[in-house]
């Protein structure tokens, strides 16, 4: 269970390296569209433990209560090809209350060109009636510690993408 320590610093973004596979391309050899979001949401289920000690259903069973998702908003950039080396970072990129919005995107190995950007929008709700409810203890420290707080709201996802871009050209 997460544990929030004021003295630790809590890094922001996870990071994967993954190769794309076979079995998850299409015929031009190009990732399948709805492949990626198994290789982010995956990514993230690997890093998330690793890096904050965190066993997200571990947090279900003690707040009986978990994050569905309303809205996926993705932008695909450049492809990912069969047997390439990728990078995916995430981020928790925003909350509220009840709400939190996770940024996922994709690079090349050599983090120079952005191949994608997914934003997902989850709503917290209890687990038995699967009303929305507010995060509180262990989630709430958790979500101060790790999100980036960004104020989105006047930011669309095609913005996101050119400054990830700018980004990338500073590395």
């Amino acid at each position: 269970m997460f544990e929030y320590n004021p003295e630790k610093h809590y890094s922001k973004e996870t990071e994967s390296r993954v190769v794309i596979r076979f079995q998850d391309c299409d015929p031009l050899q190009h990732l399948n569209n709805a492949k990626y979001f198994d290789y982010f949401f995956n990514a993230r289920e690997d890093q998330v433990p690793k890096l904050y000690g965190l066993e997200m259903i571990d947090m279900i069973h003690k707040y009986k209560a978990a994050w569905v998702v309303y809205n996926h908003n993705i932008s695909y950039v450049r492809p990912a090809r069969v047997g390439e080396w990728v990078r995916i970072m995430s981020r928790l990129l925003w909350f509220n209350h009840n709400t939190v919005v996770l940024e996922y995107y994709m690079t090349d190995d050599s983090k120079k060109e952005l191949k994608t950007v997914l934003w997902t929008t989850m709503r917290y709700v209890t687990i038995k009636e699967g009303k929305s409810t507010e995060h509180s203890g262990a989630v709430l420290d958790f979500l101060k510690a790790t999100s980036e707080n960004l104020d989105i709201s006047n930011m669309t996802i095609t913005d996101r993408v050119k400054s990830l871009k700018q980004k990338l050209l500073e590395i």
